[in-house]
């Protein structure tokens, strides 16, 4: 089988302003215009964004809903950093920092959510053991 990466996933958000700001703002993502709404660009990974206006194709057996998507980031530096960033911003942390294991192994993680309540994590992989 040739090997795979991903591409991207769909969330839902209730609300384009709120949402565009805090993906680009908290996230860091970059807003990409689509034909009907927005999307949502990390690096060469991609959310695809169902919202207002937004007719999404009869695929999903469930469709995705506001506030039900859970969602990791790498954070590229101290976990310390990524909770400074947070409180910049005025994102309470749900709960962390916490050690975790993702992608690339152990790392620490705080949790935070999206203005629709979906979470949302930032893992931090420094100074951990791989």
């Amino acid at each position: 089988m040739p090997p795979t990466t991903l591409d991207h996933c769909v969330i839902h958000v209730s609300e384009w302003a709120r949402s565009n700001k805090f993906y680009t703002e908290v996230i860091g993502a970059e807003l990409v215009q689509r034909p009907a709404g927005w999307a949502y660009r990390l690096g060469d990974k991609q959310l695809n964004v169902h919202g207002p206006g937004v007719t999404p194709a009869e695929v999903a057996r469930t469709p995705v809903l506001p506030g039900n998507s859970d969602l990791c980031f790498e954070w590229s530096g101290p976990i310390e950093d990524a909770i400074a960033h947070l409180k910049t911003h005025g994102i309470a942390i749900d709960r962390g920092p916490l050690q975790r294991f993702g992608a690339k192994g152990p790392g620490t993680s705080v949790y935070f959510r999206d203005p629709d309540g979906s979470l949302m994590e930032f893992m931090s992989y420094e100074g951990m053991s791989r």
